[in-house]
């Protein structure tokens, strides 16, 4: 089972039209699989040279305390040996919170126009199952999350015109 994030997600279960050459994870259950999965299908293994995208075991990105709780299949029954697991909007979007680049900062509002994400939850998941976890400067982060919500405000504001 991989736990999925990123670029991908964006774009295979939300629409976004974006190139994407790596799936981003953020584990993989069993453990005892990872090394043997990073070979095979990491940046260079034979799943990149032969189909052009690798797997990208994510060690940056926080994801808030329960969202293996939250957690949704990608293509049920497609593959027989493996499942793709993707995080649910907000989790996702909260795991860019740390990076924050200009490719997170489209990702989340693309996701803000596209669920909608309800600010509320947002800011509700931040403060009580992230937050408390996250490493370094919290100020900082409590800055880029009001960041991205008054400009996903401002963004919904002009929408209405």
């Amino acid at each position: 089972m991989l736990e999925c994030i990123g670029g991908f997600v964006v774009t295979m279960l939300y629409g976004m039209s974006r190139a994407t050459g790596d799936l981003d994870v953020l584990e993989i259950a069993p453990r005892s699989m990872g090394t043997l999965f990073a070979e095979i299908a990491g940046e260079g293994g034979e799943l990149h040279r032969k189909h052009g995208i690798y797997l990208d075991y994510v060690t940056v990105a926080q994801a808030p305390y329960d969202y293996k709780s939250r957690l949704r299949e990608i293509f049920p029954g497609v593959f027989r040996h493996i499942r793709l697991m993707a995080a649910d909007p907000y989790d996702l979007a909260l795991t860019k919170l740390q990076r924050n680049i200009e490719r997170d900062r489209g990702d989340v509002r693309f996701l803000a126009r596209t669920v909608p994400l309800s600010l509320d939850i947002l800011r509700d998941r931040y403060y009580s199952e992230q937050r408390p976890y996250l490493p370094g400067n919290l100020d900082s982060h409590d800055l880029t999350l009001q960041l991205w919500i008054e400009a996903i405000e401002e963004d919904r504001e002009t929408q209405k015109y």
